[in-house]
């Protein structure tokens, strides 16, 4: 029995996933190398390897620092922290729970969680990596948890929670399944 065979699809799901970029229900392709951010009902190209200083000397074109971790630097997640709010947001403390540390953070994060149920599913493009912790930690403490796989897998699990839950919960961050490291 398929309880969400007459649910209509998100028009941000994914319908195709190429080496060099996505194919979208809305019609919408995202080619080119880039990578695909969808927040809220809407999609964004998304290339993360391009801002910031690139990683500590790391150049362009690296998602991967020296310890193999996935780290991405704090600009390219800016499209989250202008539409999600923080924690202390939702606790009326006005200090931005980023700058202190986590452990301080634990308890209004987890309470903010409870709350919201944000997700944030990372296709990490052909392969799974661990997520760096500065990585973890900027995007948990915006009140966002996270679930990471390759892409393809990222991909369908984005499609089954958006069309389950309704986008306004669930967001992806992809990158193509074609990327190799530089």
């Amino acid at each position: 029995m398929n309880v969400l065979g007459n649910t209509p699809a998100p028009t941000t799901s994914i319908d195709a996933c190429l080496s060099d970029g996505f194919h979208l229900d809305n019609g919408l392709k995202i080619t080119g190398g880039s990578g695909c951010l969808l927040v809220a009902g809407e999609a964004f190209s998304w290339r993360p390897w391009e801002t910031g200083s690139g990683g500590g000397g790391r150049g362009k074109r690296r998602l991967l620092n020296e310890k193999g971790q996935w780290d991405v630097e704090k600009p390219a997640w800016g499209v989250l922290k202008l539409m999600w709010p923080k924690p202390d947001s939702v606790h009326g403390r006005g200090t931005d729970c980023v700058s202190r540390s986590l452990a301080a953070c634990d308890y209004e994060a987890n309470t903010f969680y409870a709350l919201t149920k944000d997700l944030l599913i990372l296709g990490l493009g052909p392969s799974t990596y661990p997520i760096s912790p500065a990585t973890r930690a900027y995007i948990n403490a915006l009140g966002i948890r996270i679930e990471i796989g390759d892409t393809r897998n990222a991909a369908s699990q984005f499609n089954l929670l958006a069309t389950e839950r309704g986008v306004g919960n669930i967001a992806a961050a992809l990158i193509p399944i074609g990327w190799k490291e530089r």
